[in-house]
C-alpha cells in the first residue's frame, strides 16, 4: 500500500534537541526515528513511501534517498504547518487512486500490526493505555469505529488514535476541512468523514512509542537497546570484557581494560577507554577525547 510518513514536525517540545534537525531524524539506536517507522511500513509491504517534509527537509531527503529498502521513495512539502490533515493534502498529487496508509514520523510501531491495518482498509490503529485523555479516544462497536473524540475528560473507551492509518481512495478528496479551534486542519475530521461512509475498522497495534517528548525519546533509544542482538564489527582488546547484547559499529573502538554490560550500542567513531566500565542500556557516541553515554 502506498504510503505517507508525516516528517514535517519541528518538534519545539524538543528543543533544544531539535535545534538543527527534525524531530523526526532524532536518533533512536543507530539511525533517526523515522527510519524505525519506514522499516515497520516496508516490512508490512508497503509499496512506495512519500515522506512529507518541511523543517530542516534535507536532512530527511538526504537519509532517503529515492528508493529506501527497495521501495520507492518521494517527497511533498508542507510549505506551512497547519495540521495533519493539511499535511496529508499536500501529499495529494503524489498519491495514486487507491488506498492509502498515513503514519506519524514521530511514532513508532511493530510491522505485523501495521501489516493488519493495511489488510483492513479502511481502518485506524488503536492501542490500549492507562489514562486516555490526554489522546483521541476511540468509541468502537464489535470492532468498528464509531466516534473519534479528541482528548475527552470522560473517555468512553481507553483505546487510542496512534496516528496509523489506512484510508480509501476517496478519501484524498476528503481533504479539505475547515479549521479546528486549535487554527490546524486535523486527520481527525477526515477520519470522521470515514467513518460517516464506511465501516472504519479499528487494529488493535500490538507495539505503539508516539515519541513527543524528551523522556519519550529516551524511552525509545531503551526499546532499540533492549532488541538488539551482540555484534562486534569494529576493534575491540583482547583483554576488554563484553557481556550479553552488545553492539560494537564498524570504526568504533574499545580499549584494554574496558567493561561493557549489554544491552549497549557503541557507535562509529567512539573509542571507549582504556580501564573504563559501562553499564547497561548505554549509548555510546563520539567525542573528540573518548565516548560520550546516553541512557
Amino acid at each position: 500500500m502506498q504510503t505517507v510518513i508525516l516528517a514535517a514536525g519541528e518538534g519545539t517540545r524538543m528543543q533544544p534537541l531539535t535545534a538543527r534537525r527534525p524531530k523526526p531524524m532524532l536518533p533512536v539506536g543507530d539511525r533517526p526515528l523515522v527510519a524505525h517507522t519506514a522499516d515497520a511500513a516496508v516490512e508490512a509491504d508497503a509499496s512506495r513511501l512519500v515522506f512529507v517534509v518541511s523543517y530542516e527537509a534535507d536532512a530527511v531527503r538526504e537519509w532517503f534517498g529515492t528508493e529506501y529498502a527497495g521501495v520507492p521513495v518521494e517527497y511533498a512539502v508542507q510549505r506551512h504547518q497547519r495540521g495533519t490533515a493539511d499535511a496529508v493534502r499536500a501529499a495529494k498529487e503524489r498519491l495514486d487512486d487507491e488506498p492509502f496508509a498515513v503514519l506519524n514520523g514521530d511514532g513508532l510501531y511493530d510491522s505485523a500490526s501495521l501489516e493488519r491495518l493495511y489488510d483492513a482498509a479502511p481502518a485506524v490503529g488503536a492501542h490500549e493505555v492507562d489514562d486516555p485523555r490526554p489522546f483521541g479516544v476511540m468509541d468502537v462497536e464489535d470492532g468498528v469505529v464509531t466516534d473519534v473524540v479528541e482528548k475527552p475528560n470522560d473517555p468512553p473507551s481507553n483505546r487510542v488514535n496512534v496516528g496509523a492509518y489506512a484510508f480509501p481512495a476517496t478519501a484524498r478528496e476528503w481533504l479539505d476541512v475547515p479549521e479546528s479551534e486549535r487554527g490546524e486542519h486535523e486527520i481527525t475530521d477526515v477520519l470522521a468523514r470515514v467513518v460517516d461512509a464506511f465501516d472504519l475498522t479499528a487494529v488493535d497495534v500490538g507495539f505503539w512509542l508516539g515519541v513527543g517528548r524528551p523522556w519519550e525519546l529516551l524511552e525509545a533509544n531503551e526499546w532499540f537497546l533492549d532488541g538488539i542482538d551482540r555484534r562486534v564489527d569494529g576493534d575491540v582488546s583482547p583483554d576488554a570484557e563484553l557481556s550479553g547484547p552488545v553492539v560494537v559499529e564498524d570504526g568504533a573502538t574499545v580499549e584494554s581494560g574496558v567493561i561493557v554490560e549489554g544491552p549497549t550500542l557503541i557507535r562509529s567513531g567512539a573509542s571507549v577507554g582504556p580501564n573504563r566500565t559501562s553499564g547497561a542500556r548505554a549509548w555510546l557516541a563520539r567525542t573528540r577525547r573518548s565516548a560520550t553515554r546516553s541512557r
